[in-house]
């Protein structure tokens, strides 16, 4: 067996990344801007995107409606993605994303004291003013009255979804 000129620890830190990795990763910065087209204006300013022909390149994609035309606008801002250092932009949507599962995670929560509110009555509504202080404990009653007479008319629940503003109100969300 001939010696080798490198060991194997080096020889693998020395070879260059596979084909199949670089697709990867070409195909994650595509996934990339593509989020950054489906953004909302507002959460789009928010992320750090130096590059002009960047941003004009996702404007443009957000104009274009072609199915086609989008493919080939995307794949084109993968391209300029590759160009770019793209941890500035990866951090502020995964923030971005962080702030989405937190205001979730709040969306949920008051779902859940309001099914309590509503099988529990009176019984709930104690904590609920626990959570929320600066409630109207005869308007939550008043609610909770209509909620209990459309139900039993088999009426819409517009005093469901009141709750649900309600409570919405009381936490700032």
């Amino acid at each position: 067996m001939a010696d080798r000129p490198f060991s194997e620890d080096e020889w693998d830190a020395e070879a260059p990344p596979s084909k199949s990795a670089l697709k990867r990763q070409m195909t994650a910065l595509q996934d990339m801007g593509e989020r950054l087209v489906e953004l909302p204006d507002a959460q789009l300013k928010k992320v750090p995107i130096d590059d002009p022909r960047l941003s004009e390149a996702i404007a443009e994609a957000r104009r274009i409606r072609a199915r086609g035309g989008l493919r080939r606008q995307l794949q084109y801002i993968g391209k300029l993605m590759r160009q770019i250092d793209p941890d500035g932009i990866q951090q502020a949507l995964d923030e971005l994303d962080g702030q989405h599962q937190e205001v979730n995670a709040r969306f949920h929560q008051l779902e859940k004291l309001r099914e309590r509110l509503i099988n529990e009555g009176d019984r709930a509504l104690e904590e609920v003013l626990a959570v929320f202080p600066g409630a109207d404990r005869q308007h939550l009653r008043q609610l909770l009255r209509q909620q209990e007479h459309e139900t039993k008319q088999g009426k819409s629940n517009s005093a469901f979804k009141k709750i649900f503003r309600y409570f919405k109100e009381l936490d700032g969300s």
